[in-house]
């Protein structure tokens, strides 16, 4: 899925969650202490943990229900989680002024190049910024991939995700598997692009095993 031109205008993301419920689920940033969510973290002495890349896979017996979202990226279109569904998916969490986010943007870029042909799709969650600033960053670092607009205002992306797993740091990058569950979730910057890609590759040797999944599930 590639990123859309940019609309004329914009509409706010769908959804109703609560940011102050939200504030609940995410605990932890690993970027810059303006931002909310790092805030939470430098305000409290227990309970969060630091975005350093840690890894947790889960077995497919163990996985949680199909993540349920929809939203409006930085150029204006409409995506929901039946868009990705059926294909494996990485969705990452970031903002512009992450400096974690702008480290990691290469490897999730060359990984885009490399897996889009294989059906893998990329889906960027964009926690902060306004359009403009998603754009910009979208151009500078070559990212092709389309990035919802999911800002402090109206987290209800973020929280759908949080439902089923807990996020606990910006970034964050998840790899959905086929059925648009959470198979892998990396806290913090990815450690390198070959990290990233074997978490892939696996979550692609699951589909071929079990065989196509129903889009429409």
């Amino acid at each position: 899925m590639r990123r859309a031109a940019a609309a004329k205008t914009r509409k706010s993301v769908y959804g109703c969650a609560a940011a102050a419920v939200f504030a609940v689920l995410i605990g932890v940033s690993g970027c810059a202490s303006s931002d909310p969510l790092a805030e939470v973290a430098n305000n409290s002495d227990t309970g969060f943990i630091e975005g350093d890349g840690a890894t947790t896979s889960i077995a497919v017996s163990e996985r949680t229900e199909p993540v349920e979202f929809e939203g409006l990226t930085d150029t204006g279109e409409h995506l929901s989680d039946k868009d990705f569904r059926g294909s494996v998916t990485v969705v990452n969490f970031w903002y512009a002024g992450c400096a974690p986010c702008r480290a990691e943007a290469a490897d999730l870029v060359s990984a885009a190049a490399e897996f889009e042909p294989q059906g893998v799709k990329f889906l960027g969650i964009n926690t902060r910024d306004q359009a403009a600033q998603a754009i910009q960053f979208a151009e500078q670092y070559d990212i092709k991939y389309p990035s919802i607009l999911d800002v402090a205002e109206n987290r209800a992306v973020q929280a759908a995700f949080a439902g089923q797993i807990p996020l606990n740091a910006v970034p964050t990058t998840l790899v959905l598997d086929a059925e648009g569950r959470v198979a892998h979730r990396i806290v913090g910057q990815i450690a390198s692009e070959s990290h990233l890609t074997t978490l892939i590759k696996e979550t692609l040797a699951e589909q071929a095993a079990a065989g196509p999944a129903d889009s429409n599930s």
